[in-house]
């Protein structure tokens, strides 16, 4: 068994359903957790802060993020870190697709 784990294309791994958001934990390790998620226009990822810090890259769509008092609105293919503590929100202006990576403490 191979000691790696291999997507080919990670965008089939999650639908966009009417009206939800859609999680799934694609990688996790004592360091790190990988997730997947899928918004529908207009839902949200309400302000809140991590204990961990984070990435978050958008795989599809646009969406409006919120970083401590900034507003984005970002398309597919941008990327953000995030430390600790950050106040951070996602908001899906189109159908969403973003790969959050959490950085666990050690």
């Amino acid at each position: 068994m191979p000691d790696y784990i291999l997507t080919e294309n990670l965008r089939a791994a999650i639908e966009i359903q009417t009206d939800s958001i859609v999680s799934k934990t694609v990688f996790g390790s004592e360091h790190t957790k990988v997730v997947l998620m899928a918004l529908d226009a207009g839902q949200e990822l309400s302000e809140h802060t991590a204990a961990m810090p984070a990435v978050i890259h958008l795989i599809e769509g646009v969406a409006e993020v919120l970083l401590g008092d900034d507003v984005h609105r970002l398309e597919a293919g941008a990327w953000m870190h995030m430390p600790a503590s950050l106040r951070h929100a996602v908001k899906a202006v189109t159908p969403t697709v973003l790969l959050l990576t959490l950085f666990k403490k050690h």
